[in-house]
């Protein structure tokens, strides 16, 4: 490796699996020292262990490099702050810090269970939270600011049939990121989200076939470059990382509008909204076909 990130100092959370793992290997591999933070939990937030995370470090100090583990819950306040207390503790700073923690309650909307929706948004979303709070209080006071990237899905902005407790919480991780990135940009922290799409534990369960797909290992550069100082101006985006290619998300933005003159009716809306603002369909529509057609033949197209 190039020793992109030589004296940056970065903690991933969902370190021990998947594209955390590949992420924590990737930059040490590059020079960085890492904090692997992992409660090593099932897809369905079940089994804590610590194993995992310190089997990622094992193979990072094998070789050659330098981490310290961390098994913590970090969809609470102790949890998140133990992440960058483990980098101040080890190195006295924390430049970069990556969200990637996660679990999975799949269910229909009507089905879905006031614990499997609270869950779900309490480890990504809350769990984002928690490490951005912490982390962000240290890398406004340092010299050089900081990084801070979290990880979204494409369903943030294009929804899911059965996953719309992960997809509200992945919406928020966008959200959030976007109001760290307009509050901390005069600190010199910046904060982007990394939407990927890689054959993962979580993947192996989508019920549709992808037109794209790649490896968690292709991931992991976006996330190195992100927490690099060849990133310091690049703030507030959402990209798109899939096999060799990256892509950038539109920011919101009002498409059309119309002016009543005064105050508006329904009857009034009725009349001119179809021709004068109309809709924007989601895309997410014209692929609920193939979904129930991958999932009535029990196909599993991206295992």
């Amino acid at each position: 490796m190039s020793g992109f990130l030589n004296d940056k100092v970065v903690a991933i959370t969902g370190g021990g699996r998947g594209i955390g793992r590949a992420v924590a290997l990737h930059c040490a591999a590059e020079g960085a020292r890492v904090v692997v933070a992992d409660f090593g939990v099932g897809m369905d937030g079940a089994e804590p262990s610590s194993e995992v995370a310190q089997g990622v470090v094992d193979e990072i100090t094998a070789a050659g490099g330098t981490a310290v583990a961390v098994a913590g819950d970090v969809s609470t306040m102790a949890g998140g702050a133990s992440v960058v207390e483990a980098a101040m503790d080890n190195w006295g700073r924390i430049d970069g810090a990556v969200c990637v923690a996660g679990i999975l309650r799949e269910r229909m909307l009507f089905n879905m269970s006031e614990e499997e929706f609270d869950d779900v948004v309490r480890v990504h979303l809350k769990g984002t939270f928690t490490v951005y709070r912490a982390a962000s209080a240290v890398m406004r006071k340092q010299e050089g600011g900081g990084s801070l990237v979290a990880f979204t899905s494409g369903v943030w902005a294009l929804g899911s049939t059965a996953q719309p407790n992960y997809a509200a919480a992945k919406g928020g991780i966008v959200s959030l990121t976007y109001s760290a990135a307009v509050a901390l940009e005069r600190y010199g922290v910046r904060a982007n989200v990394v939407a990927p799409v890689a054959r993962t534990r979580m993947s192996a369960n989508v019920p549709m076939t992808l037109a794209e797909m790649g490896d968690a290992e292709d991931i992991a550069p976006m996330v190195g470059y992100l927490v690099s100082d060849a990133a310091s101006d690049v703030t507030g985006q959402v990209y798109s990382v899939v096999g060799d290619k990256i892509a950038v998300w539109s920011q919101p933005r009002e498409v059309r509008a119309m002016w009543a003159g005064q105050r508006w009716t329904p009857e009034l809306i009725a009349e001119r909204l179809p021709t004068q603002v109309g809709t924007e369909r989601l895309p997410m529509l014209d692929m609920v076909a193939e979904m129930r057609k991958a999932a009535a033949a029990k196909e599993n197209p991206n295992a």
